[in-house]
Formats: structure tokens, sequence, C-alpha cells
């Protein structure tokens, strides 16, 4: 019988075991979320007459966790209605429904005599077969099962989501002593395919794999600060993006997580090793310790490195000076050593190559930051790892390193960072040095677009296979023959079986003219020599829209015929995408904004990542969308009209406008339904990792079915008397003081293009009539001074002006 998990259960309702529950709640499953029974009334709840019996306060924790899910930032939920696949309980009362879960996940507190009663109780009433898993960060997963029957603890594992765990890449599955192959492969699909992460499987030792390097990093760059006597500016200012690191860097970071996790967690490994050397290097500084004994534990409390306070001159920024352990204004640090490795050739590789090799005391640090993690990995991989992939797969998704430990040795160059790491007299493990002295110079190499990595069982490559059903768009275009045809902007690749695919990799994949001609070349040569197209990419996310810094240019040079032409040549292109005579599927992820989600809306389906954040946000530089965007939101919202029935446009036709006017963005594939950006019948997929392999099923799907273009069709308008009821909705904003002058001068021009111009209501036009209504407002507007007031704003800040 094939395994499924169609019911679930957690137990604990903490941030993470009710963001677990949301997780699992946005993918469809159905969670019983169970958490203790309060040992006192609150006086809100005396206040109400309850009592203990009540099961508003027996449920109380579990009622809190669920309640977090729709107030937190970011989001843990697609949208906020799927909370209604969320029952709560507690412990005493309702244990005996997890009888019918499929998978149970143990999140109480990281303590490993609670978990082991906790889970003694589960073993009462599981069902056999269902599977049981502790999120553990740290613990024995084989400690918490012992006494426990074989047949429980067969489908007992570990799985360490990492926080928040709707965003974090990272699952951790740590297998028991027992657990069957057959379980922890199951696991690993639907942790993959289901929940979007990305797997690896650790072993069974202290905080696994990713917090085992990861505080090891943060505990040493702690020190590293202490030794070279720098500040948390100076410090941050290095270990963030000038080394592949998040902006959060190290001390932000720490802020973010909370102190008193960081000790705990960093004290698990100390006392959990036996070599002294290691306890060693999880020696916490004294002023860490003195910040938690003084409660100063980060953004939980209000203060860490950093503290916000409020100034009679406004919000301000202090930082602590740990030698002292008091706080000051914080300092702008601009590192000239950053801004020179910035300029370095190669990219990251070459960037941290620079940074780390200088001779003052900041590329000391940057060292420091960098090497002491490096060798730590090594000498711990074999311990924690059956590969090195897993372990810079484990930093690169928990931790959101750019490359991981071994992917950084590569970029450093592995003889010379070795050289220097024994010329300073630390210890390089055996199989490190094996690898070099047999004349292997990295860790990973790559040939005809495959990647090997070494094996140091094996003492030589092994070929990393791809995994059944992954395209990267990368090594396909390494293969021979496999690119069809390229511009400065974009790449037209064969996918194989038929499908080709228009890979967008301008910088930020900003729409130019070079996209514009891809597409127009992808449209002639898919209806010539293939039976479909997909439109994505792998790049950080789909496309931000048109180039901004282009349209600027231009409108401060007053050549208006050049953006006129540049408009109309995407928008024929676009419509060249709508009217293909072969299948074209788009696959959005990330940002999808402006232009981006237009070239998605002229395609016949959407396959969109969970995590794709789409909208219509023209109205922010003071443009409007003129890529077909208002043509094609006002043609979904009319969908929603029952076929053969005379219904009142103006109410579709208004979320048209309220969606476009306010420039919303979805903060999720499934909200981006919601909103009408995405169609019902478009098709998610939670591991953007699977996006592309998705989308080419969808397009030999439609293939098969017998694909027949779309014919074109007469739209009736609301005109004139449609264009009054939008207008009088913009001023009554502005009069209300919710949106300024300018905005209601943006807001009028996308009523009059969406209600179709001076004609009457119910008039038909055709698309091509609301093309050149686009067109012509967004011309008008280039040429107002507030609207490149905007634009050049938005290019400044990133930010959109309100003027």
């Amino acid at each position: 019988m094939k395994r499924e998990i169609r019911t679930a259960a957690v137990l604990g309702a903490g941030v993470m075991g009710a963001t677990i529950a949301g997780h699992l709640a946005n993918v469809g499953i159905p969670v019983l979320l169970l958490d203790i029974v309060p040992r006192e009334l609150t006086p809100e709840e005396q206040a109400k007459g309850l009592t203990m019996e009540s099961p508003q306060v027996r449920n109380r924790f579990a009622a809190r966790g669920k309640e977090l899910l729709l107030k937190s930032k970011p989001a843990p939920l697609f949208v906020p209605e799927v909370a209604q696949r969320i029952e709560i309980g507690n412990f005493e009362d309702d244990l005996p429904k997890i009888k019918d879960a499929d998978w149970i996940i143990e999140v109480v507190v990281e303590n490993l005599a609670i978990k082991q009663q906790l889970l003694a109780r589960v073993a009462q009433y599981r069902k056999p077969g269902a599977i049981v898993s502790t999120n553990t960060s740290g613990i024995s997963v084989n400690k918490m099962v012992e006494g426990l029957a074989l047949e429980f603890r067969q489908h007992f594992l570990g799985t360490h989501f990492f926080n928040p765990p709707r965003y974090m890449k990272l699952l951790e599955i740590i297998p028991g002593t027992d657990t069957l192959p057959e379980i922890v492969e199951f696991l690993s699909w639907f942790g993959e395919r289901r929940l979007g992460k990305g797997i690896v499987l650790c072993k069974d030792t202290p905080n696994f794999i990713a917090n085992r390097i990861g505080v090891y990093g943060m505990v040493s760059t702690a020190q590293a600060m202490e030794e070279l006597g720098l500040t948390p500016e100076e410090v941050d200012a290095l270990t963030g993006p000038a080394l592949g690191r998040p902006k959060s860097a190290s001390f932000r970071t720490l802020d973010m997580v909370g102190l008193d996790t960081f000790l705990h967690v960093a004290a698990n490994v100390r006392d959990n090793v036996t070599e002294q050397w290691e306890k060693e290097a999880f020696r916490i500084p004294e002023f860490l310790t003195k910040m938690v004994e003084n409660k100063w534990l980060g953004d939980k409390t209000g203060q860490g490195f950093y503290q916000k306070v409020k100034t009679p001159e406004g919000k301000q920024v202090l930082t602590l000076d740990w030698q002292t352990l008091t706080y000051r204004p914080q300092q702008k640090v601009k590192l000239p050593q950053v801004e020179m490795a910035k300029q370095a050739p190669g990219g990251l590789a070459g960037q941290m190559k620079a940074l780390v090799n200088g001779k003052d005391k900041y590329s000391q640090m940057a060292w420091l930051a960098v090497s002491r993690p490096l060798l730590y990995a090594a000498r711990k991989a074999q311990e924690i790892a059956d590969s090195i992939l897993a372990i810079d797969k484990a930093m690169e998704w928990g931790f959101n390193w750019q490359m991981g430990p071994f992917a950084t040795f590569d970029a450093l160059g592995v003889e010379a960072t070795v050289a220097r790491m024994e010329a300073e007299g630390q210890e390089v493990p055996a199989w490190v040095k094996n690898m070099l002295a047999k004349g292997f110079k990295s860790f990973y190499k790559k040939e005809q677009g495959q990647l090997w990595q070494y094996d140091w069982n094996k003492e030589d490559y092994v070929l990393v296979e791809d995994k059944p059903g992954l395209i990267i768009l990368k090594n396909r275009k390494e293969q021979p023959g496999a690119v069809i045809y390229r511009n400065s902007g974009a790449s037209l690749v064969d996918l194989g079986d038929g499908v080709a695919c228009l890979e967008f990799h301008s910088p930020n994949n900003a729409i130019g003219g070079d996209i514009t001609d891809a597409i127009r070349v992808a449209v002639e040569e898919v209806e010539k020599n293939f039976v479909g197209l997909v439109v994505g990419n792998q790049g950080k996310n789909f496309c931000v829209g048109a180039n901004l810094m282009w349209m600027l240019f231009e409108s401060q040079a007053g050549d208006w015929d050049e953006i006129e032409l540049m408009v109309r040549t995407f928008q024929n292109a676009v419509m060249s995408l709508k009217y293909c005579r072969r299948p074209v599927v788009a696959a959005p992820f990330g940002m999808t904004l402006g232009g981006g989600y237009e070239v998605c809306a002229h395609t016949h389906r959407i396959q969109a990542a969970a995590e794709t954040y789409m909208g219509l946000v023209e109205l922010g530089v003071g443009l409007i969308p003129a890529g077909g965007g208002c043509k094609e939101l006002l043609l979904r919202m009319y969908e929603g009209i029952p076929a053969g029935t005379r219904t009142d446009l103006q109410p579709f036709v208004n979320k048209a406008f309220e969606t476009i006017a306010m420039a919303k963005v979805s903060t999720s594939g499934p909200e981006a339904k919601t909103l009408g950006y995405l169609r019902a019948s478009d098709g998610i997929t939670f591991n953007s990792d699977y996006l592309i392999a998705e989308a080419r099923e969808a397009v030999l799907a439609m293939d098969r079915t017998g694909f027949m273009p779309p014919e074109p069709k007469q739209i009736p308008v609301v005109g004139e008397s449609g264009y009054a009821t939008m207008a009088l909705g913009a001023y009554s904003l502005k009069m209300g003081g919710y949106i300024s002058e300018y905005d209601e001068h943006l807001a009028k021009k996308v009523a009059y293009v969406l209600s179709g111009g001076k004609v009457p209501a119910g008039t038909l036009v055709t698309e091509q009539y609301l093309l050149d209504l686009e067109r012509e407002a967004f011309l008008s507007l280039a040429g107002e001074p507030k609207t490149q007031a905007r634009m050049q704003h938005m290019l400044a800040t990133g930010k959109p002006l309100r003027n």
C-alpha cells in the first residue's frame, strides 16, 4: 500500500510547533495542535467567569499558538483561511485523537526527560505504522525512544525544521538506529515535494549539521571580535554579504535568534563532546554570558547587541560596547577593505579571496570568520555527515550562506587555504591532506554540466546525480546544443521532450529590448520546432518589471518615440505568447512584478511557486501597467461571471481597479489566486527547485490533450459611467487623506483604461483597443515631473515616493 500523510498531529504549540502546524496546513494537511493544560487562570479568564475545566482555559496554549499564525510577520500562512485546517486541544483531554494521525510531530521544550515522557504516552495511542518524529535542534534522537517498542522505534526519527518553517528551506532528517529505510525515504520525499524543503540526512550527533557548524561559527566570530578588539558594527560589516552571508551578518542575527537560545544550543555541544579542544572551541566569551544574565537577549527583550530607543529627535539605534557593557549610538561603518574587495574579479569567490588576504585587522577578522568554521567543518565532517555536499547544503539552506564550507574552500583555493592554516599552527584533518596528496585540488569539480564531489571513503570523486524530475538550467545549458538562442537578456534552452525554456538573465531579470526580442524569437522557434514553451528562470526573482533606469533616462530626455516603440514592441511580444500555436506555461517565483507579471498573464497557464510575490506595482513609480496588465487582470475578473448570464460588470471592474490602484502584491502563490492575478486552474509548486520541471510537465499535458490557442474575443466595458464610479472612489480616498492628489491622478488613468474610455457602458472593444489606451496613458504619465521624481526615488532608495 502506498504511504500517504492525510492528517497530522503537532504536540507543542509554541512558536515552532504552531508554525510547523501552519505550514502543514499550508500544503493542505489537516492538523491537530495540542499543548499542556495551564496551571492557573489568567485575570482575563477569571473576569469572564471561566474555570480550570473550561475548554477555553484548557486549550489556551494551543489557541494562542493558532492565533500567532494570523498575527505574525512575515506571515506563517499562505492565506489566513488555511488556519481552518488546524484543530486545537490539550494533552490531557485530546491526546487519544492522535490515533487518526499519519504523522505525529513532537515539538515540546528541549528537555530529554520531558520528551521521553511525552513520547511514551504517544506510544499508547498512535496507530501502527504512523510516523512519529521529534523537532529537536540537537538532543539525541536515539535516547528519546530508549525502552519503547521496536515497531515504534522503526517509525521514529528526527525532523529538525528551521525557523520560520514556511520560509527556511532546510529540513534536517535524523534517522534513529532502528528507523526503517523506507520511512526515511518517504519522509524525505514528502518534506521535499510537499513541504518544499531541502532535505539533509544527518547523523545522530550533538546539534546535527547546520547548528553544529553555524553555532560554532558564531562563537568563534565572537571570540575573534574579542581577540582583535573590534566593535559589533565592524564585524557585521565584514561578516555579511561581503563573505556571502545574510545582511543580518553575525550580531544582528544573534539578536534575531535570541542570545539565550544561542547559548543553550552551544552548551548542548560543549556538554556532549569529549575532546577538550572542541569543548574549548565552544567557550562562550564572558560578555555574552553577562548579556544573558542581564536579560539582554536580543529582539525578544528589546535589546541585545543592538537596541532601538525613542529620543526627542526620533528613533535611534544603539550598539552594545561589549567591553563596558554599556550602550552608545550606533556607528555607520563603511570599510574601504570591503568596498575594494567588491571590485575584485571573479564574483563572490574573488571578493572573499581579496578580503581575507589583506594585511590589516579587518582582513584578519574576515579570515578568522571564514577559516575557523571551514576548518571545524573539515574536522567534524566524517562524524556528522555522509558527504561534503550534505554539509554545504545544510549551511546554505539553514544559515543562508551563499557557499557552504567546502564550496568556500574551493573558492579560496584548497591548497593555499590549507597551507595558511598549517602555517598558523592549525591541525588540518588527514582526509583533506590525503585528498591534496592524491593530486585533487578541489572538493568539487564540474564536467559537461555534471557535478562531482570528493568522497572521503572512496578517496576519489563521485557523481552527484540529479534527482528524478529536477531540471537545473545552468547544467542543462552546458550540454552540447542545448542553447538554441541567446542574447544579453535571455536564452532559449532545449529542456528535452520537445519543450523549450525562455530564460531571463538580465540584471535583476528586468525587461528591456533584449528580453522583448527573445520573446519574439522564442515564439517563432517553438511554433516551428517544439511542442511548447516554458517561460522561467532560476535566478533570485522571476522578474522585477521593466528597466526603470532606461525608462527614467528616456523620459528625462523626452524621447517619446523611443518609449512608445518600446511599449508597443513589448505589447506585441506578450500578445504573441498569448496567441502562440503551441502551449506556453509561465513559471514565476519570488518577485514577479509589473512587466514580469504581464509576461505571465499572457501565457496559457501559470505554474507558480508557493513563494511568489506577484503584483502590478507601476503606480508606485508614477506609471500604469502598459504591457497588457490592466487588460489581462480585467479579463481574469470577468472569468468569475457565470457564462450566459447578464451581470452588472461594475463590481468586477472595481476589483481590478482596486488591485491595480493600490499596487497590491501577493504574499504567496495561493494569495495571488485570491487577488485574481492567478486563475483557480493555475498550478502551485511547493518546492521551487522543481518549478521548471513541473511547468514542462504542464506543457506536455496540454499538448497531449490537444491544445488549441485562444481565439480573440470582444470585451464589454463599463464606459463613461463606470469611469465616473471609479473616479469618485479615488476622490473620496483623497478627501479622506488616504492618498495624495497625484495618487488620485494616477488612479483616474487606471480607471480610464479599465472602463474603456469615452464610450457608452456595454460597448464591446478589442484587446488592441485596451492596449492602445494603456500605452497612451503610460506615455502621458512618463512626461510628468512627479512621475519622474517617483522613478528617481525608487532607483535611489528602493522605496516608493508618495508625492
